[in-house]
């Protein structure tokens, strides 16, 4: 996908944005996704001879896995199982036509690791806790809900957080790295830098670079590792995150096996917390420009969807914040003055 330099975003089609709402209003009512592909029912019989229904797919590490559905076959139960588990994978394979076409079409798709693990997360009650994705793979989420599409972003990295206590009905009896593997992905911990704090990231097992970071609000400008005992973890706390926390809104992840819903932060503070991060990394990298490119193109969309919206995340800013904020903007003016200059007027407060 190729953008000419003057133009940071372009719109999709109004017929692709209602199949995207359709996707979402489908997403919202599913309590359990598949973790992976929707696979098949099967029948089994053990050694005892005890015939039963299964469960047939391939998981997020695209390995095939069986999981016992019911049994024994020809009971009213198990038949009734299996009848309900062919429904289910009936509709979600009625889907992928349309989510394939809508990657195609340059919406925003997640590869099968990361949809899987998006999903564990989410049969678990994780997202409708009040936990909340974040980073890139956000930043994918909101460019589909906002009906553009601006250029590809590439990330290994699933970012969760949480603001505070999750509020499950009922806590999960497994723990945060449990529910990970449920994905396929081997994960394991990843040790942190000082011995003595516990883990607060996770990566799939071998050489691969595939993992997920948990996080939460730090009351200062500190990193201290805090305890997230409602998914028996611990959690690595960042300055101004609970400013992007904040406010949210539910929406979908989609990608080639199907789609799951996640919570998010909105448009205008995620853009203008990017603006703030960027001051805050050490030697302002491809990380720093990242930021600044992803807080582009969602200011120049807001201004123009949602006229107001900027300032109204600018003036929530707190005067520690906003120091690092105008901080920012002489890299933001180079890439929005003469593309988006309604969204550069709003960002400089000159609206």
């Amino acid at each position: 996908m190729t953008f000419n330099k003057t133009k940071l975003f372009v719109h999709h089609s109004r017929a692709l944005s209602l199949e995207l709402a359709d996707i979402e209003t489908f997403a919202l009512q599913q309590h359990e996704v598949f973790l992976g592909t929707a696979g098949s029912v099967i029948t089994r019989r053990n050694a005892g001879g005890f015939a039963y229904f299964a469960h047939k797919f391939l998981d997020g590490d695209r390995k095939a896995r069986e999981t016992y559905l019911a049994g024994p076959i020809g009971s009213d139960d198990a038949e009734a199982s299996a009848d309900a588990m062919r429904g289910r994978i009936a509709e979600a394979k009625d889907l992928v036509p349309t989510l394939r076409m809508l990657g195609r079409e340059g919406f925003n798709l997640v590869d099968a690791k990361t949809y899987s693990t998006i999903a564990a997360l989410h049969n678990h009650g994780v997202f409708e806790a009040g936990g909340m994705l974040i980073g890139s793979h956000a930043y994918g989420v909101i460019l589909n809900r906002m009906g553009v599409r601006a250029t590809p972003y590439a990330t290994e990295d699933i970012d969760i957080a949480r603001r505070e206590a999750l509020a499950f009905e009922k806590l999960p009896s497994q723990g945060l790295l449990e529910i990970l593997r449920e994905s396929g992905v081997d994960f394991v911990e990843i040790p942190s830098l000082n011995r003595m704090e516990p883990a607060t990231s996770f990566k799939q097992k071998g050489k691969g670079r595939f993992h997920v970071d948990l996080l939460a609000p730090s009351p200062n400008e500190t990193f201290p590792t805090v305890a997230v005992p409602e998914l028996q973890a611990h959690a690595t706390a960042l300055p101004y995150l609970g400013y992007l926390l904040k406010e949210s809104q539910a929406s979908v992840v989609m990608a080639r096996e199907g789609c799951c819903s996640v919570r998010i932060p909105i448009p205008e503070r995620f853009a203008v917390h990017k603006l703030v991060v960027s001051q805050l990394r050490t030697g302002r990298g491809p990380k720093s420009e990242k930021d600044i490119d992803q807080a582009s193109v969602l200011c120049a969309a807001l201004a123009e969807l949602y006229p107001g919206a900027i300032q109204d995340a600018v003036d929530a800013l707190s005067k520690k914040m906003a120091k690092h904020f105008r901080k920012s903007l002489p890299a933001a003016r180079k890439r929005l003055e003469d593309a988006a200059p309604r969204a550069w007027a709003e960002l400089s407060g000159d609206a």
